[in-house]
């Protein structure tokens, strides 16, 4: 891959932003929807790309054809392809910086409830994987037994999770896991856009989702995503001189220094472990732990420094949530660009049974159980806590996104608290690497059991505890 390829590949994808935004401003029903300009992009990538426009040409012409790829080469989807995976930690790692840091009474208070529902969700998946495993798809289909960790892995863990995990499939005999967990993945990134927006809409009109496209939300010129020239502030604060240093450029130093103290952080976990637990049991789990919510910890650590020894208070925060802002509108229209659709295959009844179940549950947990477990805002901060486990973490701060744009709620807030206590362990962590080999090594009925015991654990907590708040 050379520079240049690399640099096309962006250039393209600023297209892309641009079609995806003219399309919103003079389409209706798109912005009835709330649908931001950067899915609207995403899907017309999609759309014209290899995987629909593609396939419908190599139908009728050669296989040599040059529209068999769509109208977007390969290099530049596969430069797409890794975008997410970066730009997903620049996302995380702009969340506290440029905060005065709060207290861990107050990081508990906010982000307490998103980790109770969080972690019964996620744990839940499991419940009901094992539960389908168990009683249909392996007595009646014959499916491996470890696909019961198959929408976790998919729904919370992404397409990261998923691919990561294809040598444990192939060691554990279950090769054919790994392209059922991509394609979940993708039926879990589609279904929580969708579903998502749906809910939100329902929200919107309902009452319970009250700032819907901030103040101007119903207004003709609020849903075109314009704002008035009369009423237009300014994006950032200049804190430095240009002629000193470009502010931007220090900014994203600031980032820079955040992602690589995460880096560190996640590097001494896997020496750590090589040198301990995982040199005692041959087992090493760490290597699997994702890189941003350690990022978001370097974002504390450095906005801590920042606030002890930094007298001028050099960090702007609106400057960093116009980093954040275009880093996750280029996660999102590469990830919905790169989607693969060409997976299901012989196990269509796993694969469409566990898609169907995991979806299930989800939409029940968010509309039953939120606002049992969530004290304040409950809709606001399900959302993301929804599209989350179904899609992708990047899915949920798309939801809230569009749920929440101003940010009038705490839910981002509690949603970046939440991932401290909630990645390491599920949607990527710890006992998300480990669930194969521990339904390989114990069987489905003791993991199911403990599963059960955890799911039911953090719904009990979240309701008695945060509820009752």
């Amino acid at each position: 891959m050379t520079a240049e390829q690399i640099g096309f590949a962006f250039i393209i994808l600023g297209l892309f932003i641009v079609i995806g935004k003219w399309i919103r401003v003079y389409t209706p029903l798109l912005q009835q929807l709330f649908l931001p300009s950067s899915i609207i992009a995403g899907i017309i990538a999609l759309l014209v790309g290899p995987e629909v426009l593609g396939r419908i040409v190599g139908l009728f012409t050669a296989e040599d054809n040059i529209f068999t790829q769509g109208l977007i080469n390969a290099a530049t989807l596969e430069v797409w392809g890794t975008l997410p995976g970066l730009f997903i930690n620049i996302v995380f790692a702009t969340l506290f910086l440029g905060k005065s840091l709060p207290s861990l009474s107050k990081v508990w208070h906010i982000g307490g409830p998103q980790v109770a529902m969080g972690q019964m969700v996620s744990w839940g998946q499991y419940v009901v994987g094992l539960l389908l495993v168990l009683l249909v798809l392996t007595p009646y289909f014959g499916v491996n037994p470890l696909a019961g960790a198959l929408i976790e892995i998919s729904f919370v863990g992404g397409h990261g999770t998923a691919a990561g995990l294809g040598g444990t499939f192939a060691e554990l005999g279950f090769e054919e896991g790994q392209d059922l967990a991509v394609g979940l993945a993708t039926v879990g990134i589609l279904t929580g856009v969708i579903v998502g927006i749906v809910l939100i809409n329902w929200g919107a009109r309902s009452g319970r989702a009250k700032h819907v496209g901030g103040a101007a939300k119903f207004s003709s010129a609020g849903r075109n995503g314009i704002v008035e020239l009369d009423n237009r502030d300014s994006g950032a604060d200049m804190t430095t001189r240009p002629e000193s240093i470009e502010p931007l450029s220090l900014h994203l130093a600031y980032v820079g220094i955040a992602i690589l103290i995460g880096w560190l952080l996640l590097e001494g976990l896997i020496l750590l472990e090589a040198f301990t637990w995982g040199a005692w049991t041959g087992t090493y789990l760490m290597i699997y732990v994702p890189l941003f919510p350690l990022a978001m910890a370097g974002g504390i650590i450095t906005q801590g420094f920042s606030d002890k020894f930094d007298k001028f208070r050099i960090i702007d925060r609106k400057m960093i949530n116009r980093i954040g802002g275009f880093s996750l509108d280029v996660l999102i229209i590469s990830a919905l660009a790169t989607i693969s659709l060409a997976v299901i295959g012989e196990n269509i009844v796993a694969f469409v049974s566990l898609a169907v179940a995991g979806i299930i549950w989800n939409i029940f947990a968010f509309l039953v159980l939120a606002p049992k477990m969530i004290p304040s805002y409950w809709f606001e901060r399900g959302i993301g806590d929804f599209g989350q486990a179904t899609g992708i973490t990047a899915t949920g701060l798309l939801l809230m996104k569009v749920a929440d744009p101003e940010n009038k709620t705490p839910a981002l807030e509690g949603f970046g608290y939440k991932q401290i206590l909630f990645e390491p362990f599920v949607g990527g962590g710890l006992f998300t690497a480990a669930s194969l080999p521990l339904i390989f090594q114990f069987g489905p009925t003791a993991i199911l059991i403990l599963s059960a015991v955890v799911t039911l654990f953090w719904l009990i907590f979240g309701i008695l505890y945060f509820g009752r708040k």
